[in-house]
């Protein structure tokens, strides 16, 4: 005996067929397609369709309960602020690699792309004094090591700083960390 009833939605396995049982006989199913044709099929060969009240007593009520209900009460919001700790300083980093300071690098000299990255390190330099930035840190990458050599000739000429080789964990070996020692205003 079938499981298949009189009006049961169904498919067929093999072909896009879609259609209702309009009889049972034994291991065969008569079914009508959506454009009105009676097709008999054997059982193995067609699938059920409507089962979503089979997956009814899956669902939790009292979990979807639950679940609306917590969606109605109000949460409260936690304000708390997270303490810095004073060795967190403010940092203000500065990428030197040219495809992040022009949106197009091509038809550009080396000595352009110099230029333009000693521009910005200048500039950024400036701003960090004139900002009271406690730490810039330049990330010129390792490369022929050009950058890096005239960002030290740039930096030697700024009294008041003090020069470190960048955290390796955070930009490997092509960083310069630059301090700016604060006077003291009385």
């Amino acid at each position: 005996m079938s499981n298949f009833q009189i009006g049961d939605k169904v498919s067929v396995l093999d072909e896009a067929i879609d259609g209702v049982v309009v009889g049972v006989n034994l291991e065969q199913i008569t079914i009508e397609t959506a454009d009105g044709f009676p097709m008999t099929y054997f059982v193995n060969e067609i699938v059920k369709n409507n089962i979503s009240n089979e997956l009814k007593g899956f669902i939790s009520y009292a979990a979807i309960s639950q679940v609306k209900i917590e969606k109605q009460e109000e949460k409260k919001r936690n304000f708390v602020k997270d303490k810095k700790s004073k060795k967190e300083i403010f940092t203000l980093e500065v990428d030197l690699h040219i495809e992040k300071l022009v949106p197009n690098k091509n038809g550009l000299s080396n000595y352009d792309i110099l230029n333009i990255q000693m521009d910005t390190a200048k500039r950024q330099m400036d701003f960090a004094i004139r900002n009271r930035i406690p730490k810039l840190v330049l990330i010129h990458g390792v490369g022929e090591g050009v950058l890096k050599s005239e960002l030290d000739f740039l930096l030697n000429r700024y009294e008041n700083i003090r020069t470190i080789e960048g955290n390796y964990q955070k930009y490997g070996q092509g960083a310069t960390e630059v301090y700016f020692l604060q006077k003291k205003e009385n």
